[in-house]
C-alpha cells in the first residue's frame, strides 16, 4: 500500500488528452492510476513519471471495471480516492441516417454507460475521503471530460453529440445528488484540439459512408466529406492544446471551490455563449456557415493527418 491521500484515476490515458491529464496530475504530486486498454501502453506510460500506476481498464467490460474497483481498494487500504477523471471516449461520426446501431451502441456504451458504471464502482472510495478532509473542501473529486458538442450538436456527429449531451446532464444530476456528501463534480468542455482521436474519426466516417447504399450515400457524400476535411483543419490549426485541458483538470482537483464547468478553447466558450443566446433557426445557420467553409471538390483532395 502506497501514500494515497492524493491519489486520482484518469480513464483514456494512453494518448491525447488521458495522457496529458495524467502527466499533469503527476507533475502537481498526485499518484495517478492511469487507465489504459494494452499492456504495451501500461509500460510507455510508467516509464514517463514515477508517481503513473498504469492499470489495464476497459469501460466496456463491467468484470474489468470491477476488478480496477478492487484494485484501488486494495492499493489505497482505507484512504480512499481523491479523485476519478472520466476521460476515456470514442467518436463516430456519419450522418444519422445510415449510421449503423451497432455504432450507436458502442458509442453510447463507451462514453456514457462506461463512465457511470466505473462512478458508481468508485464513489466509495471517493466518499471514503470525508473522515479526512475538513467539510468545507470537497472530499472527493470528479472530473468528467465532455466537448463543446454537448452544448451545440454539430451535423454528422449526432452519435457524439448524444452522447456528451447525455454526459452533460447526468454531470448536473450527480453534482446536485452528491454536493451533500462533499464529492464535487465538475466539467470540463474543450474545444477543437488535434489528438489521435481525429485520424481515428475520419477513417471511421469514411468506413460508415461507404457500405451505405449508393442511393443514401449520394444525399450526403459531398457535405459529408466536406465536413470531415473541415473538422480535421480545424483540429489541426487550433491553438488549444491538450495541456489546457490538463491544467484545467489539475484546477478542479486542487481548488478549495472547484467551478462547476470549465471551458477550454475559444470555440468551447462560442459554443456555450451561442446555445445560451441564439435562437435554433439562428444557430442552426451559424454551424452551416462553419461547416461549410471547406466545399465538397477541396476535401476530396485535402490532406489527411499522418
Amino acid at each position: 500500500m502506497e501514500n494515497n491521500r492524493h491519489a486520482v484515476l484518469v480513464t483514456g490515458a494512453s494518448s491525447g488528452l488521458g495522457e496529458a491529464t495524467a502527466l499533469g496530475l503527476a507533475n502537481a504530486g498526485y499518484t495517478v492510476y492511469a487507465g489504459v486498454r494494452s499492456e504495451e501502453n501500461a509500460e510507455r506510460l510508467a516509464s514517463t513519471s514515477p508517481l503513473i500506476r498504469p492499470v489495464i481498464l476497459d469501460l466496456t467490460d463491467a468484470d474489468s471495471i470491477r476488478a480496477v474497483g478492487k484494485f484501488l481498494r486494495d492499493r489505497t487500504d482505507g484512504a480512499g480516492l481523491h479523485g476519478l477523471v472520466n476521460n476515456a471516449g470514442t467518436c463516430v461520426s456519419a450522418p444519422l441516417e445510415c449510421l449503423p446501431i451497432d455504432d450507436l451502441r458502442a458509442e453510447l456504451e463507451v462514453n456514457l454507460i462506461g463512465t457511470v458504471a466505473l462512478t458508481q464502482e468508485l464513489l466509495p472510495l471517493l466518499r471514503t475521503r470525508t473522515a479526512v478532509v475538513p467539510p468545507a473542501i470537497p472530499a472527493g473529486r470528479i472530473v468528467n471530460i465532455s466537448s463543446g458538442i454537448g452544448r451545440v450538436a454539430a451535423p454528422f456527429l449526432g452519435a457524439y453529440a448524444a452522447s456528451q449531451f447525455a454526459k452533460e446532464g447526468v454531470s448536473d444530476a450527480l453534482r446536485r445528488e452528491l454536493a451533500p456528501l462533499t464529492v464535487s463534480v465538475s466539467v470540463i468542455e474543450p474545444g477543437a484540439i488535434m489528438t489521435p482521436i481525429w485520424s481515428k474519426v475520419a477513417a471511421t466516417a469514411r468506413r460508415v459512408l461507404h457500405t451505405a447504399g449508393d442511393e443514401v450515400a449520394g444525399c450526403y457524400e459531398g457535405r459529408f466529406e466536406a465536413f470531415v476535411t473541415n473538422n480535421e483543419n480545424r483540429a489541426r490549426t487550433s491553438r488549444t492544446r491538450p495541456e489546457g485541458v490538463a491544467d484545467a483538470v489539475v484546477h478542479a482537483m486542487t481548488a478549495r471551490r472547484p467551478r462547476t464547468r470549465y471551458r477550454v478553447g475559444p470555440d468551447a466558450w462560442a459554443a456555450a455563449i451561442a446555445a445560451r443566446l441564439l435562437p435554433d433557426r439562428v444557430l442552426d445557420a451559424v454551424v452551416r456557415r462553419q461547416f461549410a467553409a471547406v466545399g465538397p471538390t477541396a476535401a476530396r483532395g485535402a490532406e489527411q493527418p499522418r
